[in-house]
């Protein structure tokens, strides 16, 4: 998982990192909004953790932008503790709020949280308009016609399935379907797409994937 650190502060920003480091995560690193916005615009991280004051632009106008462009999900990092400033967080659109200082065990639970929230691809059961999914029994089911895929078509479709209408990267398809280590190409990904989309055309017409020239792949489910 690639987790991107927006902090002013060099001290507070290199304590984070390491301390995500050490529990596993891939850092970015930027020291205000605009950096932060051309790092998610080139390497789309799966979190941002981003600071309440920062100069040029705050944290509260980078996570409105964060959440009005892109469905990442923000974890806002601050000094201050009232009442008033956690609603204003939450009304930029952040997912949390963790008050300086903090103990690192509690800026990863919190991350933690905020990941499997997000992250519906693990739930046993996915539904996307009139398709479903059974991650039990490996099953895509429309009313009663019921689809069997192999296994890297099934784990793509219920990636793409658990965020309908949004837009997945290739690099993060690749990254959720095959693994951190994948060493093959994007036309692996190509080709299971293709295979993927023709036999859901078999299953319904609400639902297809779309492709978007430049960036990525969506699930696109009209009845949303």
């Amino acid at each position: 998982m690639k987790i991107l650190v927006v902090d002013d502060d060099s001290n507070i920003l290199e304590l984070v990192s390491i301390q995500l480091t050490q529990a596993g995560y891939s850092v970015q690193k930027a020291s205000n909004g605009f950096e932060a916005l051309e790092i998610i615009d080139d390497e789309y991280p799966d979190l941002a953790v981003v600071d309440v004051m920062m100069p040029g632009m705050d944290g509260y106008t980078l996570t409105k932008k964060i959440r009005t462009e892109t469905d990442i999900p923000v974890l806002l990092l601050t000094a201050k503790g009232e009442l008033d400033d956690k609603e204003k967080g939450f009304l930029a659109g952040s997912d949390d709020y963790v008050v300086k200082p903090f103990e690192p065990k509690e800026l990863q639970f919190r991350i933690k949280a905020i990941l499997r929230r997000y992250d519906k691809a693990v739930d046993v059961f996915i539904q996307a308009g009139p398709l479903k999914i059974n991650r039990q029994s490996y099953e895509v089911s429309v009313g009663n016609k019921v689809l069997l895929l192999p296994l890297k078509e099934f784990e793509l479709l219920s990636v793409l399935a658990s965020r309908p209408n949004i837009v997945f990267t290739r690099e993060i398809l690749l990254e959720r379907v095959w693994g951190y280590d994948y060493e093959g190409d994007e036309q692996t990904l190509n080709v299971h797409v293709k295979r993927v989309r023709g036999k859901l055309e078999k299953l319904t017409d609400e639902v297809k994937i779309v492709t978007v020239r430049g960036v990525g792949y969506k699930l696109e489910v009209e009845s949303l």
